[in-house]
């Protein structure tokens, strides 16, 4: 079953010390795919924390997978996402 963009939103904000998350469930575009069909929702973030500050775009995404591991392929069906360290969020980077 789906979870609450709020209850993603506090995890990746918590586990990343995120000083900004935006999440948006997408789940209602996807109705009929297979994701939608079994449960799993699809959802699109943007994250801001500086436990990004020195990785690239690949490493970034991998450590926010790592937050939601264990919901990957049941609640979580697809997560697309864009990371930013507080600098290159404010357009300094």
């Amino acid at each position: 079953m789906a979870i609450e963009a709020s209850a993603l939103e506090a995890r990746l904000r918590d586990a990343l010390e995120a000083t900004h998350v935006e999440v948006v469930d997408e789940s209602h575009l996807h109705a009929g795919h297979a994701g939608a069909r079994d449960g799993g929702g699809h959802y699109r973030a943007v994250i801001v924390s500086e436990k990004f500050d020195g990785l690239n775009r690949v490493k970034s995404q991998q450590l926010v997978y790592g937050v939601v591991d264990d919901w990957m392929g049941g609640e979580i069906h697809a997560l697309s996402m864009k990371t930013f360290t507080p600098a290159g969020w404010a357009g300094d980077d």
